[in-house]
């Protein structure tokens, strides 16, 4: 048996999405900015969890390597906390990084 893997459809970055999978405009172009303010809160939230990891690191003075072992994650994970990429990392593993670290980790919702 041959599996098709024959690309048919590639959507071009910057498109509409919504509007690609056939929703009308107006609906298309809602959803559209429902999911880049919701794109741009996670962002935030994790950003502001890797920042607190990098002050920890810096006010502990610790090498990446070092942290790494207490975070029990690999140094360039250490290293993508630093340097904010926070495509590479969920909301849990941060918290849980932060765990590891020995900081608490509170939410407010409002």
């Amino acid at each position: 048996m041959k599996i098709d893997t024959a690309i048919r459809h590639v959507t071009r970055p910057g498109t509409n999405l919504f509007a690609e999978l056939g929703f009308p405009l107006e609906e298309s172009e809602r959803l559209l900015a429902i999911s880049q303010r919701e794109i741009t809160e996670m962002q935030q939230l994790k950003q502001q969890l890797m920042g607190e990891l990098s002050k920890w690191i810096s006010e502990a003075d610790l090498k990446q390597s070092e942290a790494a072992l207490i975070l029990r994650v690999s140094r360039p994970r250490v290293s993508d906390v630093v340097n904010k990429k926070t495509a590479k990392f969920t909301l849990d593993t941060l918290v849980e990084m932060l765990s590891r670290a020995g900081k608490t980790v509170s939410l407010s919702i409002g």
